[in-house]
């Protein structure tokens, strides 16, 4: 009898460490399996942040690509139906510029591929102190003030801390934070021939990443059509 109890007994001592042993074990298992799960998650977050921005240059790139300005117009406009203007700004500068990328998606529609193309920044309407890159694109150029005209308003990039735009003067060879084709005191009738875009966010941390493309102009003079 005594021999029994004490096997009986042993028995349940080593139920109760397995038990240990195990619980242990699983513990382990799912501190593992959490952390995996957690540099995931956090992986797949920066790989959609950095998709973000990838998509929003080459948006950019496609449409500075096609800009144009055009000398078949009266010269005297104080607002021109063509033109390429960019504002040094703390944060975000502001660009505005002709281009032939609009799309035309409707059968007699009201458009052409000459559109007016503006970023700029705007803070988001959800979420205090978050600041977008935005992108305004008219539908057609006329005679009236663009901001009246009907345009499309699409967030490029939220929560943006700085977006810089410099442009290259190629008979200068140098790089220039602001252009005004507009005006006779700068680049009066001229395009830059390349644009580079630096756009800068925070990760996790607070600490900045900087993200530069450059966009490559097709045309540098204005465009001129002679009539006989």
């Amino acid at each position: 009898m005594r021999s029994q109890t004490r096997q009986s007994g042993m028995t349940l001592i080593e139920l109760l460490v397995s038990m240990a042993i195990m619980v242990s074990m699983l513990t382990i298992a799912w501190s593992t399996f959490s952390g995996g799960l957690t540099i995931k998650r956090a992986s797949e977050k920066i790989n959609d942040r950095f998709h973000e921005v990838r998509a929003a240059m080459v948006r950019m790139n496609d449409d500075l690509a096609s800009a144009y300005i055009s000398a078949n117009e009266d010269q005297n406009l104080q607002e021109r139906r063509t033109l390429f203007v960019g504002k040094d700004n703390s944060d975000v500068d502001e660009l505005r510029f002709t281009s032939m990328a609009h799309r035309v998606l409707w059968a007699d529609a009201n458009e052409s591929e000459q559109t007016m193309i503006y970023y700029y920044e705007e803070e988001d309407q959800k979420e205090h102190g978050v600041t977008n890159l935005v992108r305004r694109e008219s539908r057609r150029l006329t005679d009236e003030q663009w901001e009246n005209e009907p345009g499309d308003i699409e967030v490029l990039l939220r929560n943006v801390q700085k977006v810089q735009f410099e442009y290259y003067e190629w008979q200068e060879k140098n790089w220039r934070e602001t252009w005004d084709s507009t005006k006779v005191d700068g680049q009066r009738g001229k395009l830059p021939t390349r644009v580079r875009i630096t756009i800068e966010l925070e990760n996790d941390k607070g600490d900045p990443i900087k993200f530069t493309s450059q966009a490559r102009l097709m045309l540098q003079e204005e465009l001129k059509f002679f009539t006989n």
